[in-house]
């Protein structure tokens, strides 16, 4: 197995990765490797290439699987998971409008304060009186 540098991700982060709809259409975007895959499977697994590493080039997203014993099923895997981690990239949360007290709220709160400062200052004349 070749160890590779890691590479950056050629797009920016305000971009949007565009897949396309068809597996077919998304294969030919990226670069296929496989390999072995470690774990249990027994003799199948140790010698048949079955892991698959999916590189979609436009974007430089890397995504492995190497659950299954078939490549077959593991390259479907491999498509869904890089679907669903460029679901996840394009994601983007909607900005946070802040919000005002409304103004029984702000009374509210100065009363409990007044409640709070009332009783604190009960107690320190206690402890002077004696």
């Amino acid at each position: 197995m070749r160890r590779r540098a890691q590479k950056a991700p050629l797009f920016k982060t305000s971009m949007k990765i565009i897949l396309p709809e068809s597996d077919d259409d998304l294969l030919r975007e990226c670069e296929i490797d496989t390999f072995r895959a470690s774990g249990p499977g027994g003799q199948h697994v140790n010698k048949t290439e079955s892991a698959v590493r999916l590189t979609h080039r436009p974007s430089g997203v890397v995504v492995t699987c190497r659950e299954d014993r078939s490549q077959h099923r593991n390259k479907t895997t491999c498509l869904r998971k890089l679907r669903e981690r460029v679901e996840r990239l394009n994601h983007r949360p909607a900005k946070r409008v802040p919000t005002r007290a409304t103004a029984g709220a702000k009374e509210r709160t100065l009363e409990s304060k007044a409640r709070r400062s009332r009783l604190k200052r009960s107690r320190s004349r206690r402890a002077t009186d004696e």
